[in-house]
């Protein structure tokens, strides 16, 4: 295994820009000055508790012009520099949200919002509600209970209270708690998922204190009894140390000895990045992590913005308080705020390109994130390939990759999610979900239909995780439509004596609304732009999703998961664009009553033919737990991938130079394959053998 940090000089350029970009991510300077104006109009001594300064996107109507002079090398227009700002007035549940012209020095907008709009969790509050939790004395009376060994230490994971509408309109935390192995308690990263107890605390963060402890069930039933003496139970540790690790594997190492094919270029806060063709810019949130603007390949338009919008974790188990686990790990914690300093580990392999980003923390200063995305090439196995059976002769080429990657910590959770292009025009987008399953009490010999035993007295609820990836296209231009194909049986006729025929039909999408993809019609979604029309065929031009199957969200549609989780039950949504709809569960989702969504806006029922159109992708999968996923779960992956339809006049990988031996020190063999032919040339009395 090895990783090169690319020499930033040979592939780096340094960009220079009479007016800041209008996706470039906020600076420091602007992250300060945006809080010092909100503070202005406030009294001097009110506490704000900051949980958000992020750039403010302008209206599209006002970017589109900006990026066609910027194509044309003419001057771009001014664009205002705007902050989005949500804080608290600290020590309460006052929330708000403003918006700051840090050029016009002013705060345009600043409102405090209604009833159950929450706002996210962070890790500043993630560590007070932690120690809130423990030093509470009451849960030490109840954890006294228990008659742990001398030097256990207990270990809280706060999560997301969720809504149930039962007393739940205050924020909360719902805090589970856990051992580290008794036998070997200095050891951090003890895997205490596997010591889950039956305590549960509530805490309230306007007081900061504990509300309420529950009792967790830990049998068959909703039955909860009192705090019992704890039953030791044997650890499961997975960090290597506690393996007897495997000697038999060899190294393999990712060696580019001309460096990287790609070119990233820093201008200001954010990065555009050219690869084979393609050409787009990188930018990070707190909430979203990367997003790719304005994306193009061979300098024809593709997407104006990509994100993921959200992810939705909804668990089977109806008991309470597990009845409320559904987190939304965009919308209630944070994409980029969760990210991983990559440089860490070898999360890459290559000639690596890091990129750092710029947060704010609850004081409103500028937080440095550094090395939250890597980039890099890796090798896609086989592009395409011919062998000519009469003269042998082989024409190969190697796929190769460009990777956009972050990796994400949601508590016990990790999410590798990468943006992965290739040279033929497609992309993709993967996640790889890997990390410690949740768990919960059981008692011994107890079996569930809602979750799997993955260790004595421990239990793993069964759950699904729905992803939410938003796409605002704008192929060769911002009128597109979505229309989608199926593949038909033809009836037997005259024309169709044999009963073989089968036919494609297209449909067109033509109102807003939540549409599914059918694996027995084939029924593939493609967007389009009916105003560009291929060359050689006359249809639009396209580009198909290719989306897996997934069970849609299973809990009841009168539930507050399935209300919440607006994206959750289709996989496909399309809705006109409008400023400001960026995110698929609602912009504030912790402890949300949904209504304020996708389903929402599609709902409007709006004309989406040849308009601007959004496109929200769902994908997932429902996570029955095995004992194979404990005590780490080894990757599960999961793609949404987008290919060129009559997008181009051939296979745009054409002119990918073949593999050969002096360039990748590859060989193919083909004799095996050589056989025997004949062939006949025009005016010939007989045919000839090869």
């Amino acid at each position: 295994m090895a990783t090169e940090a690319v020499n930033s000089g040979s592939m780096t350029n340094i960009g220079f820009h009479s007016v800041p970009h209008p996706f470039a991510p906020l600076s420091a300077e602007e992250i300060r000055h945006a809080a010092q104006l909100l503070r202005g109009v406030w009294p001097a001594d009110t506490d704000i508790y900051f949980k958000s300064i992020t750039l403010e996107e302008p209206p599209k109507a006002e970017v589109l012009p900006f990026l066609e002079s910027e194509h044309h090398g003419s001057k771009q227009p001014h664009i205002p520099r705007k902050a989005y700002v949500a804080y608290y007035l600290r020590g309460t549940n006052k929330f708000h949200e403003a918006i700051v012209n840090i050029s016009e020095n002013e705060v345009e907008q600043n409102v405090r919002l209604g009833p159950n709009m929450h706002s996210w969790g962070d890790g500043e509050e993630i560590i007070n509600i932690e120690k809130v939790a423990l030093e509470d004395e009451k849960v030490k009376q109840e954890i006294a209970k228990l008659k742990l060994p001398e030097g256990t230490v207990v270990v809280c994971d706060p999560w997301i209270y969720g809504a149930d509408g039962i007393g739940d309109d205050e924020r909360m935390y719902q805090c589970f708690l856990y051992i580290r192995d008794p036998t070997n308690s200095s050891e951090a990263d003890s895997n205490h998922y596997a010591l889950p107890l039956a305590i549960s605390p509530v805490v309230a963060t306007d007081t900061m204190t504990v509300a309420r402890i529950d009792h967790l069930p830990t049998g068959a039933d909703a039955t909860v009894r009192e705090t019992q003496p704890y039953q030791l139970r044997p650890a499961n540790e997975y960090i290597p140390e506690s393996q007897t690790l495997r000697t038999d594997l060899k190294p393999l190492n990712v060696v580019q000895p001309e460096g990287a094919s790609f070119r990233v270029t820093k201008q200001g806060t954010s990065n555009t990045i050219e690869w084979q063709k393609w050409h787009f810019r990188v930018g990070f949130n707190q909430r979203e992590g990367p997003i790719l603007y304005d994306v193009r390949y061979d300098d024809r338009s593709l997407f104006y913005r990509v994100a993921l919008s959200d992810v939705n974790i909804p668990y089977a188990d109806p008991r309470h308080p597990f009845h409320k686990k559904a987190a939304f790990d965009l919308g209630d914690a944070g994409a980029g705020s969760m990210a991983n300093n990559l440089k860490l580990g070898c999360d890459c392999l290559g000639a690596i390109h890091y990129l750092g980003a710029l947060l704010s923390d609850g004081n409103g200063d500028a937080m440095p994130m550094e090395n939250v995305i890597c980039i890099h090439e890796q090798d896609g196995g086989i592009g395409w390939k011919h062998i000519n059976y009469r003269t042998s002769r082989a024409v190969v080429t190697r796929q190769r990759e460009l990777v956009v990657q972050t990796i994400i910590t949601v508590s016990n959770y990790e999410y590798i999610l990468a943006y992965m292009f290739n040279q033929a025009g497609e992309f993709t987008y993967e996640v790889r979900a890997t990390g410690i399953l949740s768990t919960q009490p059981i008692d011994d010999h107890v079996s569930v239909p809602f979750g799997t035993v993955v260790h004595p007295g421990v239990l793993a609820g069964h759950h699904q995780h729905i992803f939410s990836l938003r796409l605002d296209p704008t192929l060769d231009g911002a009128q597109n439509r979505l229309a989608y194909e199926e593949a038909h049986p033809m009836p037997l006729s005259d024309f169709n004596p044999h009963g073989v025929g089968w036919a494609v039909q297209e449909t067109l999408v033509e109102r807003s609304g939540g549409y599914d993809i059918d694996p027995d019609r084939n029924r593939t979604f493609k967007i389009q732009n009916a105003a560009v029309r291929n060359p050689v065929n006359g249809k639009p031009v396209a580009y198909k999703i290719h989306a897996q199957p997934f069970q849609k969200i299973l809990a009841d549609k009168e539930s507050y998961h399935f209300k919440r989780a607006e994206f959750a039950d289709h996989n496909i949504y399309v809705t006109r664009y409008a400023d400001g709809e960026l995110y698929s569960g609602g912009k504030y989702t912790n402890q949300s009553r949904g209504g304020t969504g996708v389903r929402s806006w599609a709902d409007r029922k709006d004309d989406i033919v040849d308009e601007d159109i959004v496109v929200f992708v769902q994908f997932g999968m429902t996570h029955v737990p095995r004992i194979e996923d404990f005590p780490v779960m080894p990757c599960e992956v999961l793609k949404v991938s987008f290919k060129p339809v009559n997008f181009f006049e051939k296979n745009p990988a054409l002119d990918v130079p073949p593999s050969e031996q002096h360039f990748n020190r590859s060989v193919l063999v083909t004799e095996q394959h050589k056989q025997p032919v004949s062939q006949r040339k025009v005016g010939e009395e007989q045919a000839s053998k090869l």
